[in-house]
């Protein structure tokens, strides 16, 4: 890549606003070569909405708008919450299934089953969430409760879930929280495989509070 935006450049005059990429990710390169081309004085690259196209896909849109963030230092007015908002649209109104583990707009982007990493973030976001999500993204960092989310996942995911404050906000000592994964634990113990819905926890929470959390 960098030998043919340079070899346009000064081998055939090509001024760097007359190239633009077009790539596709058959060797998943799309967003390295992208960003490459742009490096090396590509004025433009072509891109999808979550990276929709033929074969293997194009250039992802929200891709490309976090790479031009990390190399130019700002957004330059680009508000990139529209992100999540766009794949809520092409779920809902479209019918499009995003496969879970897809950077920035798949389910499973910053959720974590494991305890822990729950527990840091429970500690500090920052030792283990890649990025301040909420900020950028409107997408906390959030938690899928099973078997080894531990007593730190189940209280991340209460918080969490219940949006509580700071000064409402269950520790991984709180009794609800010792409670709720003893009750978890004989889930898994008798067979169970599955990660816990969200109406069962909500259920269980209201139950185990007497009140104190309602089903939201």
């Amino acid at each position: 890549m960098p030998g043919i935006i340079y070899g346009l450049q000064h081998y055939s005059d090509v001024s760097s606003n007359y190239l633009e990429w077009h790539g596709h990710n058959d060797f998943y390169k799309a967003v390295s070569n992208a960003s490459t081309a742009w490096l090396y004085g590509a004025s433009a690259v072509n891109c999808s909405l979550l990276g929709i196209g033929e074969r293997t896909g194009n250039i992802p849109l929200e891709a490309m708008v976090f790479e031009y963030a990390s190399l130019r230092g700002s957004l330059d007015g680009m508000d990139p919450t529209v992100i999540t908002e766009i794949a809520d649209y092409f779920k809902r109104e479209m019918g499009y299934k995003i496969p879970p583990m897809t950077p920035f707009v798949g389910r499973n982007f910053n959720v974590t089953r494991a305890g822990i990493h729950a527990d840091g973030l429970l500690k500090d976001e920052e030792i283990y969430n890649i990025f301040n999500t909420k900020k950028l993204l409107n997408r906390p960092a959030s938690v899928l409760i099973s078997k080894t989310s531990g007593l730190a996942g189940i209280a991340y995911w209460i918080n969490e879930n219940y949006m509580l404050t700071a000064s409402e906000a269950v520790s991984k000592q709180d009794p609800l929280v010792i409670a709720l994964k003893a009750w978890i634990d004989e889930q898994y113990d008798a067979g169970r495989q599955a990660a816990m819905s969200t109406n069962e926890l909500e259920t269980k929470i209201e139950e185990l509070s007497g009140g104190r959390l309602a089903r939201l």
